[in-house]
């Protein structure tokens, strides 16, 4: 198991494995492999995930919610996290689990902490795909978030990181089985990236490879079990999770 470099193009990638973490200077560490040979696990394992609610005003509206004045943040445990082609568990404490396809960013080698706009942009060390699974009835009942957000296997990341791209305008889509769930654009964020960094550096200090979702568009839906949910986002690639009962 170790972190790698994907390069070519579409039908010819390769990962060149790299010495120790993706932090600061790439040294190459010799082997190359096809990407179709390889299994993808999650790019990162963050110290923490921070979550932000209610980023787009559809999504607020869909619940009946308004729009925050601040960022609203929550935090996922590590223990969520999860990798492109992993499985997504139905905890049976649900019976309403939902998907939200989101912009994941990635925190970079210096970390931040109390950082303004400009240092935030030197912050990010690029972007991937997410998935912020909720269990729906259960957000409702509780009153917070914790639990409804936090079980295992309810923060799908990938297929990659994706460095040197402009996320402020891309495409987010959810697509379930052949149904297209969600169709969004980073652009219409209440928050855009930026400002999102530093707002949550100025309450924790934020870790080389932490990771903050920076919320879903309309449209989210439930999962069920043998479902196939693919969350897209222009220029970051796929990220595909099947959904099964908990063993």
């Amino acid at each position: 198991m170790s972190f790698g470099v994907v390069e070519g193009e579409p039908g010819g990638l390769t990962v060149a494995a790299i010495e120790g973490h993706p932090f600061g200077e790439i040294r190459f560490a010799g082997p190359r492999w096809a990407l179709d040979d390889i299994r993808l696990l999650s790019p990162i394992l963050p110290s923490k995930v921070v979550c932000v609610g209610r980023n787009y005003a559809d999504h607020a509206a869909e619940h009946g919610s308004d729009v925050p004045k601040e960022p609203l943040l929550f935090l996922k445990p590590s223990t969520s996290v999860i990798g492109p082609g992993d499985a997504i568990r139905l905890p049976l404490q649900s019976k309403q689990v939902e998907h939200e396809a989101e912009l994941a960013v990635v925190i970079g080698a210096t970390g931040a902490r109390r950082v303004d706009q400009a240092g935030a942009r030197r912050a990010v060390l690029g972007y991937t795909c997410a998935n912020d699974v909720t269990a729906r009835d259960l957000q409702r009942g509780d009153g917070q978030w914790t639990r409804a957000k936090g079980f295992d296997s309810f923060c799908p990341l990938g297929p990659w990181i994706t460095t040197g791209v402009d996320a402020s305008d891309v495409e987010i889509r959810c697509e379930v089985g052949d149904e297209v769930r969600q169709l969004g654009r980073t652009k219409d964020m209440v928050f855009d990236v930026p400002t999102l960094v530093s707002y949550v550096s100025h309450v924790m200090t934020l870790l080389p490879g932490d990771v903050i979702l920076t919320g879903t568009p309309a449209g989210v839906g439930p999962l069920v079990a043998g479902d196939v949910v693919t969350v897209r986002v222009d220029g970051l690639g796929e990220l595909t999770n099947r959904v099964l009962e908990l063993d």
